[in-house]
Parts: C-alpha cells; structure tokens; sequence
C-alpha cells in the first residue's frame, strides 16, 4: 500500500532513497482518516451530547492546547529518545485515548480527560512527523516534503470526512457519535502498527541538552507564539460558530472539512513548491494579506448579508483560512535552514510546538470569554491582528541571501 501511495503522489524523488519515508506516510495516512471521522462529529458531539457552550467549548480546548505548552517537559524526560520512537509512543498515546472517548459516558469531565489524552498523543507525534519529513528528504526539498506530508494527511482526513457525512446524511442521530469514535480509534491502532516499522533510521546524540533553547531560534520562537494565537481562534471556534451561530449539523460540518481537506491535498505540494523557490520569508509575510480578509467576513458577515448567505461566506472563508494556513510549513523550513544538525533541528521544532502552545491554551479560554461578552466580531478582530503581528515580524528574518 505505502507504495502505490508514493506511485501515486509522484514524490519518490523528494525522498532519500534508502529512508522509511513510506513506512510513516502510510501511518499519517491510517491516522488521518482516524482523525477525519474524530473531527467530523466532535464539534457536535460536545455541542448537542455533551451540551458545551461557548465557554465550556473554551475550557475543553484548554485542556486540549495542555500538552503542546508542557511538550517540553515530556521531552525532557525522553530527551534520549530518537524522533522515530518518540513518534510511536504518541501514536500509542492517541490510541488510548480515541479507546476513551469511544466508551466513557458524556460527562464533561470525562470527555475532556479523554481529549486530553488522545492529544497528548497527537502533540507528541506532532513535531516528530515534521522532523521525520524534512531529515527523510532529499537535500533542498524540505518545503515539498512538507507539503507532500500535508496533501497525504489531507487524503486520509477526506476519507474520515466523506464517511461521516455518508453516515450522519443516511443514519442522522446521536447514537452515531460513538461508533464514529471506535472507527476512529480502530484505523489509529492500524497507524500505529504502521509506525512500528520506523526503525533504525535515526541516530541520537547522546550529549545533547534536556532543554533547548537557542538564542538563533529567537525569531522562530516569537513566529510561533503570534501563529499559535491567531490559528487557535480559528480551529477552536470556527466550526462552533457554524453549529451554534448557523446551526449547523455534522453532515454540514464534515462536508465542509472534507472541501477543505481536498483544498489543503490540491495546494500542499504547490505551497511546499513555493517555499523552496521563492523562500520561507516571503510566505511567510503574504498569508496574513488574505487573512485579514477571511477574518473580516467571517465576523461580520451576518451584518452584511441574510443569515443564509452569512453562513456560505463564513463556510468559503473556513477553507480559505484552511488553505493559508499550509503557510506555516514555512517556519519549518526557516529552522531547517539556520539548524547546525538532525537533532537541532528536531529539537528546535518540538520546542517551538511549546512556545506555539505557551499562548493558544489561554487564547482558548480567553476567546470563549470574549465570544460571550464581546461577540463573535471582536474575536475575529482579535485573529486578524494578531496575524498582522505575524507578519510584521516574519518581515524582519534575515535569510542566508539577505
């Protein structure tokens, strides 16, 4: 199978010849429809099962950011690890916690723990899976081995996706979410069989720090605390304003993931294309451009348009901010580049997914708080802004041909 997906992707010469490269694609493959079918019903299930409002929403995503901010600390204790093991264990992690969620009762606290432990898992094997990419790929193709990465995620989202809605469109009900969730947990456990074949291709430095920080990796640090922040307001409450503002259901919802999720497939590889050619410096600074725009409409759209078409220009927008997102790929390839080693640069990567998370977990409760005593408009607003900060300082990097 991991062949006749590279056959297909065409990307078997962005990779080195004699890495695992297909053993982990195969796995973010598996474990991407695992997430597909996870993150086509969760927004409904805490909304209409669980019975979250915008601020319970906030709390359950507090706890969700938790383990990217205390990332560090559970690398320290592993910081003999090699990238690939470290990318098992949170594949293990995740495991247990979709078994979890599969089968504990709606209570909020159990839901949230369940959450908390699937990501874990996803937090962990997060920035392993980055590292994995760029060290598999072949010398100054590290922005197309991102985005390949991402167009393969995208694929196994889009089948989680289409599925749900399939099921929620034939067998609309509550009694759908659970099954949904066993499903999930069932292709991460085949995931995870999949990373075990990741063996023997990563070496460790024996000498190398608990903790890293370096005073280079400044600008890559304080790019991801204005990127965490300003994507956490889209990926926490973005579809809870369709649900609780639009009213929309599961079936809309995942049809709406599953568009941005081809999008995403589309336009990975070309945006990967782009970093490579044109530099990491440039993306970075021109996302925002559209960002402002996609934040706009979907704050204010209900006061310039009837509710029904709000709702479709809020939907084009999601996917709009779906699609610049892929520009965080950038930063990636900004480390790769000012790294002096393989485990520099893994752990310059695990350690900005902490910096990212050092702000998203409190922009995760203070966004519930000002959606309910601002309004949905300031908490864009908000977004905006803080992805012009992005920008303005990207604008400052200086690259090796500056």
């Amino acid at each position: 199978m991991d062949r006749v997906i590279a056959g297909i992707m065409g990307f078997t010469s962005v990779f080195k010849a004699n890495s695992r490269y297909k053993a982990l694609f195969l796995s973010l493959l598996l474990s991407a429809i695992g997430f597909g079918l996870y993150k086509g019903v969760i927004d409904n299930y805490l909304a209409e099962v669980v019975r979250m409002g915008e601020m319970d929403r906030g709390v359950t995503e507090f706890f969700r950011e938790f383990p990217g901010l205390i990332l560090i600390l559970i690398l320290a204790l592993f910081y003999r690890f090699s990238a690939e093991k470290m990318y098992k264990m949170g594949m293990v992690i995740m495991v247990t916690g979709m078994l979890l969620q599969a089968f504990v009762s709606p209570a909020k606290f159990l839901v949230i723990m369940a959450i908390f432990i699937y990501s874990l898992g996803e937090h962990i094997q997060l920035g392993m899976k980055n590292t994995l990419s760029l060290e598999y790929s072949n010398p100054g193709r590290g922005g197309e081995a991102l985005g390949y990465q991402s167009s393969i995620y995208q694929i196994g989202n889009l089948a989680g996706y289409i599925a749900v809605i399939v099921l929620f469109s034939l067998l609309a009900g509550r009694a759908l979410f659970k099954p949904v969730f066993v499903a999930a947990a069932a292709f991460i456990f085949m995931a995870m069989l999949a990373a075990f074949r990741l063996t023997g291709s990563s070496s460790t430095d024996k000498s190398k720090s608990r903790f890293y920080f370096r005073k280079k990796f400044r600008k890559y640090y304080m790019l991801e605390v204005f990127y965490g922040a300003r994507k956490q307001v889209f990926f926490t409450f973005g579809p809870y304003v369709l649900i609780l503002f639009y009213g929309a259901d599961a079936a809309v919802i995942s049809l709406l993931f599953a568009i941005s999720a081809i999008a995403c497939f589309l336009i990975s590889p070309l945006v990967g294309k782009l970093i490579d050619k044109v530099g990491y410096k440039p993306v970075m600074v021109a996302d925002t451009l559209i960002l402002v725009v996609v934040c706009f409409f979907y704050g204010f759209a209900h006061h310039i348009f009837p509710m029904h078409t709000a709702f479709i220009v809020c939907c084009v927008n999601y996917v709009l901010d779906s699609v610049i997102s892929l520009a965080s790929m950038a930063s990636n390839v900004y480390v790769q580049d000012i790294s002096d080693s393989r485990e520099e640069m893994k752990a310059t990567i695990s350690t900005g997914i902490s910096v990212n998370h050092m702000i998203t977990v409190f922009i995760a409760l203070l966004g519930g708080w000002i959606w309910k005593t601002l309004g949905v408009e300031t908490l864009f607003i908000l977004s905006a802004v803080l992805g012009l900060c992005n920008s303005a300082y990207a604008a400052t990097i200086k690259t090796k041909t500056s």
